[in-house]
C-alpha cells in the first residue's frame, strides 16, 4: 500500500473522529440546555445520559446516577413494578407507556414525591436498544389548578350563600305576617275571655305567655332579617348589654345550644357605644358560633361572653372551654379562606376583623386562654367626653 493511500485513510479516520466529537458535543449541548429533564437508559434500565435539568429536578448529579437503575428516581410503588414492565415490553412488545405521554410521580433525592409529565421514546443503536425519557416538572401547574379549583368551589359557595341570604330575608318577611296575625288573634281571645265570669285565671296567664313568646319570635325573625339585608353601615349609640342579650338569643336557637352552658357577664356602668349595631352583632354572633363549634367535643362545654372597659376601649370577650387554637393556625387565622373547618368559606374571622377595624378597633385572639380554651377579644374605641363620633368609613364586608 502506498504512502499516499495511508495518508488518505488517516485523514478520513481523523475526519470521522472529528465529526463524531462534534456530534457528541452538540448532543451534550442540546441535553444540557434543555428545560425538561432528559434521561437515556439501556435495555436493562441503567442510566446512560442524565442532563442538567435532571440534576435540578431530582437533586442527584450525573456522576451519582450514571450506571444505576432508573428506578432511583421513582417512588417505591413505581420502582417495585418498573423492572417487570421493562421485561414485559422486551418479551412481548406491548407498550404501556412508550410513545404515550402521561402524568406520573417522581422522587427527589430527599424523598419528596412530586408530579411530572413523562414521555418515553425508543431508539435502536449500535450499542443496543435504548430508551429516552423526557420529564417536565408540573408542580407549578398543579398548584395553579388547585387554586383555580378552590376559587371555583368558593365562588359556588358564595353564590349559594347569596341565594340563602335572599331566601332568608324573604322567609323572615313572610313569617312576620302570620306571627303578627297570631298575636292579634290571641289578644282578641284575651279580651273576650276577660268578659267571661268565673274563667280560671290560668287561662289568661297562658294567653299572656303565648303572646310574649310570639312577640319574642317576631323580634328574633326581625333581627335575622337585619342580618341578611344588604344595607349601608349605620352608626348610632348602642346599648351594649342589650345588644349582647340579643346575641345570646340568636345563638340559642337550635339543638346544639341545649348542650352548652352559655353565660353573659357585663360590667356595670358601661357607656353607650357609637357603632353599627347589626355589624357588631354579626361579629359577636360569629365568635359565639365558632366557640360553640370548638366545645362540641370538649368534656365541659361552656361559652362565656363578657363586656368590660379600659380607659380607651370597650372590650367584648368570647371565651370557650375547648382545646384552643393550634399554634400553627394563629398566623393565618384572620386571613380569608384560611379556616380549618370543613364547612364554610373561612371568611368569618377575616370579615369580623375588618368590621372591627372599620370601627377604629380590632379583633385579637389569645390561643390558649386563661380557662383552657381560646379567647377572642373585640376591642372598640370609646368616645371621650365632648368628642365627635368618628367619620363613617367604607364598609368592606
Amino acid at each position: 500500500m502506498s504512502s499516499g493511500s495511508l495518508t488518505m485513510r488517516e485523514d478520513y479516520s481523523e475526519s470521522l473522529s472529528t465529526d463524531a466529537s462534534v456530534s457528541k458535543a452538540r448532543l451534550h449541548s442540546v441535553l444540557d440546555t434543555a428545560v425538561d429533564g432528559i434521561v437515556v437508559m439501556d435495555d436493562r434500565a441503567r442510566i446512560i445520559l442524565y442532563n442538567k435539568a435532571c440534576e435540578r429536578l431530582f437533586g442527584y448529579s450525573a456522576e451519582e446516577v450514571r450506571g444505576r437503575n432508573v428506578k432511583i428516581l421513582m417512588p417505591e410503588d413505581y420502582a417495585e413494578r418498573h423492572d417487570g414492565y421493562v421485561r414485559h415490553y422486551l418479551d412481548t412488545g406491548e407498550r404501556r407507556i412508550i410513545g404515550i405521554g402521561r402524568e406520573v410521580r417522581a422522587r427527589h433525592r430527599d424523598g419528596t414525591e412530586f408530579p411530572i409529565e413523562l414521555s418515553v421514546g425508543e431508539a435502536h443503536t449500535p450499542e443496543g436498544r435504548q430508551f429516552i425519557g423526557i420529564m417536565r416538572d408540573i408542580r407549578a401547574r398543579k398548584a395553579v389548578e388547585r387554586r383555580l379549583a378552590q376559587a371555583q368551589a368558593q365562588l359556588v359557595n358564595m353564590t349559594r350563600i347569596n341565594a340563602l341570604d335572599e331566601m332568608g330575608a324573604a322567609i323572615a318577611h313572610e313569617l312576620n305576617q302570620p306571627l303578627t296575625a297570631i298575636m292579634l288573634y290571641l289578644q282578641a281571645i284575651k279580651r273576650k275571655a276577660a268578659g267571661i265570669a268565673g274563667l280560671d285565671d290560668t287561662f289568661a296567664s297562658v294567653i299572656d305567655k303565648t303572646v310574649k313568646e310570639a312577640e319574642r319570635a317576631s323580634q328574633i325573625i326581625q333581627r335575622m332579617r337585619q342580618f341578611v339585608e344588604k344595607r349601608d353601615p349605620e352608626r348610632k349609640p348602642v346599648d351594649v348589654p342589650q345588644l349582647l342579650k340579643e346575641c345570646l338569643e340568636l345563638v340559642s336557637l337550635g339543638d346544639i345550644s341545649q348542650e352548652i352552658q352559655l353565660s353573659l357577664d357585663v360590667e356595670d356602668g358601661l357607656p353607650m357605644l357609637h357603632a353599627d349595631p347589626v355589624q357588631i352583632q354579626q361579629v359577636v354572633v360569629n365568635l359565639m358560633r365558632n366557640a360553640m363549634e370548638a366545645v362540641k367535643c370538649a368534656p365541659f362545654r361552656a361559652v362565656k361572653v363578657s363586656a368590660s372597659k379600659t380607659d380607651t376601649h370597650l372590650v367584648i370577650a368570647v371565651r370557650d372551654s375547648g382545646p384552643g387554637v393550634p399554634p400553627e393556625l394563629v398566623p393565618g387565622l384572620f386571613k380569608p379562606f384560611s379556616g380549618s373547618k370543613r364547612r364554610g368559606l373561612g371568611l368569618g374571622l377575616a370579615i369580623s376583623k375588618s368590621l372591627a377595624q372599620n370601627h377604629g378597633g380590632d379583633l385579637v385572639v389569645e390561643p390558649g386562654g386563661s380557662e383552657g380554651g381560646a379567647v377572642f377579644q373585640l376591642k372598640l374605641p370609646l368616645l371621650s367626653t365632648g368628642e365627635a363620633p368618628p367619620a363613617e368609613r367604607a364598609d368592606t364586608n
